[in-house]
Formats: structure tokens, C-alpha cells, sequence
């Protein structure tokens, strides 16, 4: 297994299931030290453990929380010396159902988790040393790139995930690189409504003919982070199985 990513240190949003979860054990495997952030502290108990408190630590709070973003960073400063990789997971999705009846704060609450907060962390990074050289990784979806799903407001908010990748891309440059996942329907607990029940269903219309799991999307979101994407920047690789080649 290679080590590309000894020395580095990373901050995980959501990072104790699914896809945070699968990006922490990547980049731990590869030789990084990590924070994770959740809301349940038990859930971060059994993540620390199971990744090493060596290389592992914690911060509960929740992702739109401005002093948990900057106790967080703080953390990673202190336990592990420094910040080099910003992953931006953390989402919540209670809007369902079509948007002319949607509750407007339910609305307003997916925008300031799955996009203002990813601002926040990625000003409370820059301010704590990751100016000084590295990556984030924001984790958008397919719902951000075509339209027609009931979870209107969580697609808008992806939607303006990868724009802001892309306005980040241009300002942080050249010390830090900014890019984004666009995962289709991966196994989580998160996206289980959109598969449970229906699973053969709903991967028949995937060229590949599953859906995703962690390490899909794993994979490809360490690249993004990895020197070997040290000439990329602003972009949104789209992670699908090849549901959306059809339009």
C-alpha cells in the first residue's frame, strides 16, 4: 500500500459513515492522521478506535456550527501539528417531495449545512495554515448536474457545491487546490431512501450495473487530494457508474 500520504494531516466532515467514513480509512491506509467530525459522539468513539487513536481524533459538534469548525481545526493544529487536506462531507437533506410545497426552512437549513458551512471550514483552514500549501475536497453529487429528483433542495445545494469549487479553485490557487466529487447513488445510510427495497431496480439503469460503495468514491476523492492531481484544480469528477451519460 503506498504511503503518499505520510505526514499529511486531514479534517473529515461527516466523518464517522458512508462516504466520510470510506475517505478516512483511505487516507489513514496511506498514511495520513485525521480528525473526524460528527454530531453522536458515540459514532466517533468507534471510528477513532477503529482507525487508531494514534492516528485518528474527534470533534462532535455540528458541520454549520461556526465555534465547532474553528475548535475543530484548532485540534487538528494542536494533536497533529498542522493541516494539509480539508474534506468537506458533512450534508443534511431534509427536504422531500416536490419544492413547491417544500418547508423554507428546511431550505434554507440544507444551504447553510451543505453549502455555507463548507465556506466556513474552508476559511477556518485557511486561517490555521493550510494557506501555506494543500488540498480540499468537496463532496457534491449528480443531483448537482441535472435536475429532476424529489430532493430539489438538496440537488440546488450541490449545484452550488461545485460553483463554489470552481470560485475556489480560482482564489486559492496556486498554494491550495480545490476540487469535488459528484457520486451517483452510493450504498450509505444517508442515500438509503433513493435504493432500500429496490436496489436491482434501481442499478439496472447504471451502465455498470451496481451502485456505489465507499471505496468508489474513496478512491477517486484521494486522487483529488494527492500530488498526483497536483495540476487540477476546480474541477468536479463525476463518480456514477455512467448513470448520467444518458442525459
Amino acid at each position: 500500500m503506498s504511503k503518499d500520504f505520510d505526514g499529511k494531516v486531514a479534517l473529515i466532515t461527516g466523518g464517522t459513515r458512508g462516504i466520510g467514513l470510506g475517505i478516512a480509512e483511505e487516507l489513514v491506509s496511506r498514511g495520513a492522521r485525521v480528525v473526524v467530525t460528527a454530531r453522536k459522539q458515540d459514532e466517533l468513539d468507534t471510528v477513532v478506535a477503529a482507525l487508531g487513536e494514534n492516528v485518528a481524533v474527534a470533534a462532535r459538534g455540528s458541520a454549520d456550527d461556526e465555534a465547532h469548525q474553528a475548535e475543530a481545526v484548532a485540534l487538528a493544529v494542536e494533536r497533529f501539528g498542522g493541516l494539509h487536506l480539508l474534506v468537506n462531507n458533512a450534508a443534511v437533506n431534509p427536504q422531500y417531495g416536490p419544492l413547491m410545497d417544500a418547508d423554507l426552512n428546511a431550505v434554507r437549513k440544507v444551504f447553510e449545512v451543505n453549502v455555507t458551512a463548507i465556506l466556513g471550514w474552508t476559511q477556518q483552514a485557511w486561517r490555521a495554515g493550510l494557506s501555506e500549501g494543500g488540498a480540499v475536497l468537496n463532496v457534491a453529487s449528480v443531483g448537482g448536474i441535472r435536475a429532476g429528483s424529489p430532493i430539489g433542495a438538496y440537488n440546488a445545494s450541490k449545484a452550488a457545491v461545485i460553483h463554489l469549487t470552481r470560485q475556489l479553485g480560482v482564489e486559492l490557487g496556486p498554494r491550495v487546490r480545490v476540487n469535488a466529487i459528484a457520486p451517483a447513488v452510493v450504498k450509505t445510510k444517508f442515500a438509503a431512501a433513493l435504493y432500500e427495497g429496490r436496489e436491482d431496480e434501481v442499478a439496472a439503469a447504471y451502465p455498470l450495473k451496481r451502485l456505489g460503495v465507499p471505496t468508489d468514491t474513496a478512491k477517486a476523492a484521494a486522487f483529488l487530494l494527492s500530488d498526483d492531481a497536483s495540476w487540477i484544480t476546480g474541477e468536479t469528477l463525476v463518480v456514477d457508474g455512467g448513470v448520467t451519460l444518458g442525459g
